[in-house]
């Protein structure tokens, strides 16, 4: 086993790993590779023919995994966002698990622009090799485009102030450059916050999520799950704030229940995907010695008898 080194605490570590119910031969996914805590765990748990599969649109991530790939032959790594499973083969994986918090190697680096607590350019891209960065993104959105972003994404009450107060600022003194800027901007314009709470936070939440089209890529990624997970397989993400929370935990319900065709009455139920369905929290020791994973909340469903369409598994996908 190699050793990656990382400045990172991986949150749910062992109750993330005991969920998946690894069997030593199996194939897993981790669908958001981050700094490989959860992959190393895995992996010491897996026997000589088990494999796993990760992916991370993260540059940086990459290269840590590229190490592992290359010291240990069961591990493969994809530059790839999660909204990528289905290109691996149907019922092909005993386990997905997906950790969709940001890395704390990415919010304390102020190259990478996602914290207002570090000044840096005004980037949030996950993959900084394509797409717009914030700060591009900014220059043209429009009052109403911003305020609906910042409402939507960031669940901010005050999103119409912030957004005339960005387009007051790119008026008056040209484009939004920095972190500190738009936070210095942000916080002339929303009044009041929740205690220990930067006015900041909900509007660089909303522009992270918006920019790298994160709650898209979720739904995509929840979907393809279906489909790759075998019988009994286990399907672990892990959320910290509520809109992803939210979505896993409908899609898990929506899932998890036989649904009926009104209008064919005595047909039989489309039989459910998903059973056991149930959520897991940090413990009150993990959150004092890890205060990001207050917010965490961990959901968890097994994969019911899948039946799969003739041909499936034929479409080349690399597993």
């Amino acid at each position: 086993m190699v050793e990656v080194q990382w400045n990172h605490q991986t949150v749910l570590l062992d109750e993330a790993v005991q969920a998946l119910a690894i069997a030593p031969q199996g194939h897993y996914v981790d669908a958001t590779f981050g700094r490989g805590g959860h992959s190393q765990a895995i992996l010491q748990r897996l026997g000589p023919q088990g494999r796993l599969t990760a992916f991370d649109k993260d540059p940086e991530a990459v290269a840590v995994a590229r190490a592992l790939e290359h010291a240990d032959d069961r591990f493969s790594i994809r530059h790839q966002g999660f909204a990528h499973l289905d290109e691996l083969e149907d019922g092909s994986v005993d386990g997905v698990l997906m950790d969709l918090g940001v890395s704390s190697p990415q919010i304390d680096d102020p190259e990478r622009g996602f914290s207002f607590r570090h000044d840096g350019p005004l980037d949030m891209r996950m993959d900084t090799t394509r797409g717009q960065s914030v700060a591009q993104w900014l220059e043209t959105a429009d009052v109403s485009t911003l305020t609906e972003v910042i409402r939507d994404y960031g669940e901010e009450r005050f999103a119409s102030q912030v957004a005339k107060a960005i387009d007051r600022r790119r008026q008056e003194r040209g484009p939004l450059r920095t972190t500190r800027e738009l936070a210095e901007v942000v916080a002339g314009a929303v009044k009041t916050r929740e205690p220990g709470k930067d006015p900041a936070t909900r509007t660089f939440q909303a522009l992270r999520i918006f920019i790298n089209a994160e709650l898209e890529e979720l739904q995509q990624a929840l979907k393809a799950s279906l489909s790759l997970l075998r019988s009994g397989g286990r399907l672990v993400v892990i959320s910290f704030h509520s809109l992803e929370d939210r979505m896993v935990k409908q899609f898990m319900a929506s899932q998890s229940r036989a649904v009926v065709d009104r209008r064919v009455p005595f047909a039989e139920p489309a039989p459910m995907a998903l059973a056991d369905v149930h959520r897991v929290m940090p413990s009150a020791h993990e959150i004092e010695v890890n205060p990001r994973a207050r917010s965490a909340v961990m959901r968890v469903a097994t994969r019911t008898a899948v039946a799969l369409p003739a041909g499936a598994g034929d479409r080349g996908g690399r597993s």
